[in-house]
């Protein structure tokens, strides 16, 4: 994967400039992340935090930790999140997962920066720190059936969104239960529980 840095400061305009339904899809992710009260949460490229902050602020007895490849982007989410409640470790999608288990793990408009067969491998490992009864929910860029449904601007380098099905199929093979939560033309939510 190339490494870009993201700019904390500009982040959010840049997603709603870029993103024409993120408000949404976060409020998508927030509710499906919240729905099962978990109490140990795993945030896979937490970024700025503001996803993290709002299912922080509907479970207040919740404990995260996000993990981030940028610096700057876990320094603006140190300052977003409460320090009591989060630990935040610079870390690539790439690298070993933090041991868990884990009731939740979630991930917000990272894991399409990886290929396929790195979608497939990180799901295979959010497997693994799962605890039994567990979920991952996955807000992220998909490619969708319709070529008119495309409205986010993708590069192919950075960017290598996959279908839907493609996804649902790895998190099935990774031995979870995946369903969609929610889908807008090139967004979609899944969560996928652990039996």
């Amino acid at each position: 994967m190339t490494e870009f840095e993201w700019d904390p400061d500009t982040y959010q305009a840049l997603m709603a400039e870029e993103i024409p339904d993120y408000p949404r899809l976060q409020t998508e992710v927030a509710a499906a992340a919240a729905a099962g009260r978990p109490r140990s949460i795993l945030d896979l490229g937490i970024g700025s935090g503001l996803t993290a902050q709002r299912v922080l602020e509907a479970l207040p007895e919740t404990e995260l930790l996000g993990i981030d490849a940028s610096a700057d982007m876990l320094a603006a989410a140190e300052e977003a999140l409460d320090p009591e409640r989060t630990e935040l470790r610079q870390n690539r999608l790439e690298d070993p997962l933090p041991r868990g288990p884990f009731d939740l793990v979630m991930s917000t408009l990272a894991v399409h920066h990886l290929d396929g067969a790195g979608k497939a491998d990180l799901f295979a490992r959010i497997a693994a720190v799962l605890r039994p009864g567990g979920r991952f929910v996955l807000g992220d860029l998909v490619v969708p059936a319709d070529p008119a449904d495309v409205v986010t601007q993708i590069d192919w380098i950075d960017d290598t969104p996959s279908s839907l099905d493609d996804q649902l199929t790895w998190l099935a093979e990774a031995g979870l239960t995946p369903h969609a939560h929610w889908q807008h033309r090139d967004l979609a939510v899944v969560v996928a529980e652990k039996p």
